[in-house]
């Protein structure tokens, strides 16, 4: 399975982001699946990618020019697609991706999992997608979420089909039970 994940390419605050990238990483390697994410070495996606790569995995960065011309580009990647521009990016993200997972991130994570939400919502992909809600960091999302449906501008069943998963073990359980 060819897993997407979003993250942060800051290391945010806590060790426990750091952490928990490197498991999320180590599982992906493990389970024998393919990592899909943005290429760069700094910040979680640091993390991620090394720990695809400790457990023998395959990791496929895509990468837009102007990082790589920053050096930001994870070297051990398995293959690095250069892109010219940050939508060509996303795009090849989806379109490889079999799976998305949210990660703790910034505003680079909410926009690309939202994309992908978007895209299932209207039809124009059947793709699953996850949050993992590592130390609650997605509740203040979850609570918009609702906040849309309670104001109409979302709907109850979209809503109810979210998942908020809590730890790299919950959504390993999620993947491995999909059909």
């Amino acid at each position: 399975m060819n897993i997407t994940v979003y993250l942060g390419s800051f290391e945010g605050k806590s060790d426990i982001y750091k952490k928990t990238a490197k498991e999320l990483g180590n599982y992906i390697g493990e389970k024998g699946h393919n990592l899909i994410y943005g290429g760069s070495a700094i910040g979680l996606m640091g993390f991620l990618a090394d720990g695809v790569l400790e457990k023998g995995g395959k990791v496929y960065g895509f990468e837009p020019r102007f990082f790589v011309n920053g050096e930001m580009q994870h070297k051990g990647v398995t293959k690095l697609t250069i892109t010219e521009t940050m939508a060509e990016r996303k795009s090849l993200l989806i379109e490889k991706g079999d799976a998305f997972i949210a990660f703790p991130g910034g505003l680079g994570t909410l926009e690309e999992i939202t994309e992908v939400m978007t895209l299932n919502k209207i039809g124009q992909i059947n793709k699953p997608f996850y949050f993992l809600n590592i130390e609650n960091y997605y509740e203040p999302f979850k609570k918009l979420f609702k906040h849309m449906v309670d104001n109409g501008f979302l709907e109850e069943d979209f809503y109810n089909s979210l998942k908020f998963l809590n730890s790299v073990e919950e959504l390993a359980k999620e993947l491995e039970e999909r059909p």
